[in-house]
């Protein structure tokens, strides 16, 4: 995810925060001085801290009960309206779709029972005084811990309800309308969490209701898109008119080639038509941006970590290549040479023809 950095790894997963995560603690934490000081500032901003290391473990239980069926997670990010597990996939058995959603609540009940069990007060009234120290700090986190195992299970897509209510669909109907149903079920839901909001002047409220209609719009869209992407092969969804640039192509003449073409990516290839690496137009621009000579080889800048994929590859294959972050995957014959590559934009365009 753009703008976010990695703080670490736990479990064979990479933990990431977003930016906008110390803009919440900072906002938190200069409210609460204007209010109360600088003890009540340093004391919300650890339980707010406190809160965000119970939704990590939140996402590991999703990630460690993914990992029981052979999907990975390569990283979890922090957002300032929570936390985000990358699944490579999410489990298409209903029973398994179950069971991962289920797990990341589940985590939330056990933190509330233990916390109950060393003698903290899990009542709303501990909720009064956000982040007050001692046993109210313990209740007010048990009571959170609860609330977010309620608030997650709600049945609405993307929330763990509404994958739960997914999965339960999918034992009567395929998996597309399934989605559909549960993703305008939660785009229902954030439209009354975007009511109360702008109603109570709850600005976060406000940002979980426009994350979770978005969200439930775009996985409606990538199951669409994979369900398609199962009866059709890269050498249907392949560009195959595109202009290509050599190794010893200067930037000057890559800049040429951007302005004569609609192309957002060039293939370098050599002189026997073997992929070497790819160059985008950001790449390109960051670089003429900078200091560097015109003259210098594009083979200075292109990235050469591009999948490689044959004619016959199953175009879910190369969604997945793609979910990776690589910018085109190159379909290659037999013997090695490209004939054709694939980008994101243009399997959108072939689902909107195709899935529709």
């Amino acid at each position: 995810m753009t703008w976010s950095f990695p703080i670490g790894r736990l479990f064979g997963s990479e933990i990431r925060v977003h930016v906008t995560f110390f803009l919440l603690l900072a906002w938190i934490g200069a409210a609460a001085y204007a209010d109360q000081g600088w003890q009540a500032a340093v004391e919300n901003t650890l339980f707010v801290l406190a809160l965000f290391a119970c939704v990590v473990a939140h996402e590991f239980g999703h990630a460690l009960m993914a990992r029981r069926y052979g999907i990975r997670t390569p990283d979890i990010t922090l957002l300032p309206i929570g936390g985000l597990a990358r699944l490579e996939r999410m489990p298409e058995k209903p029973m398994q779709e179950i069971a991962v959603a289920f797990a990341g609540p589940a985590v939330n009940v056990v933190i509330w029972a233990v916390l109950v069990a060393l003698g903290a007060k899990a009542s709303f009234a501990e909720l009064s005084q956000l982040g007050s120290d001692g046993p109210g700090l313990m209740g007010q986190l048990a009571m959170v811990n609860l609330i977010l195992a309620l608030f997650n299970m709600i049945p609405a897509f993307p929330m763990d309800g509404g994958r739960v209510l997914r999965a339960v669909l999918c034992l009567r109907m395929d998996r597309v309308k399934a989605t559909r149903m549960a993703a305008a079920a939660g785009q229902m839901v954030s439209v009354l969490l975007g009511y109360a909001g702008l109603t109570s002047g709850n600005p976060m409220l406000v940002l979980v209701a426009v994350f979770v209609f978005v969200a439930a719009n775009a996985e409606s869209q990538d199951v669409v898109m994979r369900a398609v992407a199962r009866r059709m092969m890269a050498r249907e969804a392949m560009i195959t008119s595109f202009e290509a640039l050599t190794p010893s192509d200067t930037l000057d003449i890559a800049t040429a080639a951007v302005i004569r073409t609609t192309q957002h990516e060039f293939p370098v290839l050599d002189n026997e038509g073997m992929l070497q690496g790819f160059v985008t137009r950001a790449q390109l621009f960051a670089a003429l941006a900078g200091e560097g000579s015109k003259m210098v080889p594009v083979a200075s800048i292109m990235e050469t970590d591009i999948p490689k994929v044959g004619l016959a590859t199953g175009l879910e294959t190369v969604l997945n290549r793609l979910h990776q972050g690589a910018p085109a995957v190159a379909v290659c014959t037999v013997q090695g040479q490209m004939v054709g590559y694939i980008t994101a934009e243009n399997i959108g365009e072939l689902m909107v023809i195709k899935g529709r």
